[in-house]
């Protein structure tokens, strides 16, 4: 059983949703590619999880140079891209925790390219985070559980630039 997670470096796991089709992308380009890298590279994704505005928001607020993470296997934009048609098939793509150390991360409580939301360092947010609804047995029936379960699903880490291949476990599971 696993010990109760009480910081942010002891987390199992962060997750990166993408469409099936960008697999050998992200095996060709040495990694998961911020959207500044992408668009440095004249790199088109075959199935962009964003749509134009998010791009545009990610680019006004410099989010574009990070790499997006989640908490759970469960992200609204996520849901919203598969929605619009974006994603057909989702993967979450499993980020070994040694991400963190990576230097620049840093960690949101609401959608990062979302107006008015603040990214902290990495190395400050324990306090923020909800890990008792993450990591143990909570009722998600209960209704105030539920909205810190919604909460929770928003968080996003922010990754500088890149994520190399030998930090992401299941790509060769898609």
């Amino acid at each position: 059983m696993m010990a109760p997670v009480s910081c942010i470096f002891d987390i199992p796991a962060l997750y990166h949703f993408t469409d099936h089709r960008n697999l050998p992308l992200i095996q060709k380009a040495g990694g998961l590619l911020s959207l500044a890298r992408l668009t440095a590279g004249r790199i088109e994704p075959p199935a962009p999880g964003g749509n134009q505005w998010s791009r545009d928001a990610d680019a006004r607020s410099g989010m574009d140079r990070y790499v997006h993470l989640c908490f759970r296997r469960n992200h609204p934009m996520e849901i919203r891209a598969r929605e619009d048609g974006r994603i057909a098939k989702t993967i979450f793509l499993e980020i070994a925790p040694a991400v963190l150390r990576l230097e620049g991360v840093r960690f949101t409580l609401d959608v990062a390219n979302k107006s008015g939301v603040a990214s902290y360092p990495v190395e400050q947010v324990d306090h923020m985070i909800d890990f008792e609804v993450l990591y143990s047995r909570t009722d998600w029936r209960d209704p105030g559980v539920k909205q810190r379960l919604l909460a929770v699903e928003k968080y996003e880490v922010l990754v500088p630039d890149l994520i190399p291949l030998s930090l992401i476990r299941n790509l060769h599971n898609g």
